[in-house]
């Protein structure tokens, strides 16, 4: 089993020429009328739909000549000046009226969307660059109005494939067949509302060796990375992490993340507070040992996780010059993050201290760190995690829809699991707690922040798969999930 290729557009285009001399649009065609057949399957129900001038509408055609041969009332809208399509496009356009006759001609203004059966969005493709104009801006705002499945082709119409970002209207589908490899639009920020369910087609192209792909980590591929215990072993053969943070009023989620490391499979928890007054134990987990955080810091462990409600003093400031000195695996979170972002002499240490740092930012954390916007960070996410990991020196898990883990030699992916379930309190404490117990295990780096992502995700899907949320789903749901998962 190998991971699904993410590509770029500009690395789409160079795989299109080198199967120039393949049948690309009557295979992505075929397959999405594939698609669209499962989604109305009844043939007295129309189905509408939309070509724009270019390539995408090439394969719109084709979808509609499929869909007529099997039974189906199709109904064309289309301005475009056939004399003007590329060649390709062309040839679909006049096999299409070939094959149905007169009753093929194009409308120029969209019928009621109230009884149709599908949509299907063939409008414009991965080379869109630009806001859309009439009549296309009104056509997309009726397609989102209407209440029937939406299938677009290659990518939402109005979207940005490498982005996911949109300058005006965006189709909203409930499915895109997406061909060749899947665009980091579909399935990050933004543009995972705009393309719904995403299917993709590789239409016997191998997208695995394109330049600067990456690679979209879902469970079933992540749970081959899970490791099996021996019989012979002791809490000891499973590492020791310290969890620093929990400052005053913010002592949960240094909870939350030494509960997370514990139900992950750390051998051993310390918990080390920077409270004033810490707690002496936790009574529902009194299995963490809980210390002053300057005290933990002291103690032999394998990996330390900081951050989590660390507060951003100068004494909490010492504590993270003091872990970063350690030798020994790092996971930087939430305050760790924020004290990084303002102290350049700290982030050097960070970027020249020779051994693994992880950092989980969330977007705002990620603006901070980048001296930018949450909106600009979000515009282009996986430009984002690209440059922190490229900046710091770090394995970057920029945390959100499809989550984005880049690392520093130019290798990125993007998480398929997670809910908005997710958006709560304490979620990427329990994240954090989760890489460092699979670091303390002995997993790579790479992997221990990979793999906890991707169950991190898993074990959300997994609670509203079973009812708990995703409205009200709060953190400390997530830990006993976690474990299930990892015994699978």
């Amino acid at each position: 089993m190998t991971p699904k290729p993410i590509c770029k557009v500009d690395a789409i285009r160079t795989l299109e020429r080198d199967a120039s001399d393949r049948p690309l649009m009557e295979l992505a065609g075929a397959a999405a009328a594939g698609q669209a057949r499962l989604l109305s399957p009844r043939t007295v129900d129309p189905v509408v739909v939309f070509i724009g001038p270019g390539n995408n509408g090439g394969d719109g055609y084709v979808v509609a000549r499929h869909l007529r041969d099997w039974g189906h009332r199709v109904i064309i809208v289309s301005i475009a000046d056939v004399a003007h399509m590329l060649p390709d496009a062309r040839e679909a356009y006049r096999r299409w009226i070939d094959s149905s006759g007169s009753g093929g001609a194009a409308i120029a203004e969209p019928p009621s969307l109230a009884d149709c059966g599908l949509i299907v969005d063939a409008l414009f493709g991965i080379g869109l660059a630009r806001p859309l104009g009439a009549p296309y801006a009104e056509w997309i705002a009726a397609i989102n109005r209407a209440d029937c499945p939406v299938l677009a082709l290659d990518i939402p119409s109005g979207l940005d494939a490498d982005t996911g970002m949109w300058s005006g209207l965006v189709v909203k589908a409930t499915h895109t067949a997406t061909f060749i490899a899947l665009k980091p639009g579909l399935i990050t920020g933004a543009g995972v509302d705009a393309a719904g369910k995403v299917s993709l087609h590789a239409l016997d192209i191998d997208a695995t060796n394109a330049i600067g792909q990456g690679h979209w980590i879902d469970w079933p591929y992540a749970r081959r990375w899970l490791k099996k215990r021996g019989a012979n072993t002791h809490k000891g053969s499973f590492g020791t992490v310290a969890v620093i943070g929990g400052g005053n009023g913010m002592v949960g989620a240094a909870l939350l993340a030494g509960r997370a490391a514990l139900h992950a499979g750390a051998g051993k928890v310390r918990l080390g507070l920077s409270a004033e007054s810490p707690p002496g134990f936790d009574d529902a987990q009194p299995e963490l040992m809980i210390r002053a955080a300057d005290e933990a810091l002291r103690a032999d462990m394998n990996v330390i996780v900081i951050g989590p409600g660390l507060g951003q003093s100068r004494r909490e400031s010492d504590f993270l010059a003091r872990a970063l000195h350690k030798p020994v695996p790092l996971v930087l979170d939430a305050d760790a993050l924020n004290l990084l972002a303002v102290d350049p002499a700290l982030a050097q240490r960070l970027v020249h201290r020779g051994h693994p740092a992880l950092m989980t930012p969330h977007p705002a954390e990620a603006a901070r760190l980048l001296q930018t916007s949450t909106p600009i960070i979000q515009s282009d996410r996986l430009a984002a995690a690209m440059k922190l990991s490229e900046q710091f020196n770090a394995m970057v898990a920029l945390k959100g829809a499809g989550t984005v883990c880049a690392f520093p030699n130019g290798e990125w992916t993007i998480n398929a699991t997670g809910n908005p379930g997710l958006a709560t309190a304490g979620s990427g404490d329990v994240l954090a707690g989760i890489i460092g117990a699979l670091l303390a295990q002995g997993y790579k780096p790479e992997q221990a922040m990979q793999l906890g992502v991707c169950v991190h995700g898993a074990a959300a899907d997994a609670l509203v798969a079973q009812g708990t949320g995703p409205v009200g789903l709060v953190a400390s749901d997530l830990p006993p999930a976690v474990r299930r998962l990892l015994n699978c």
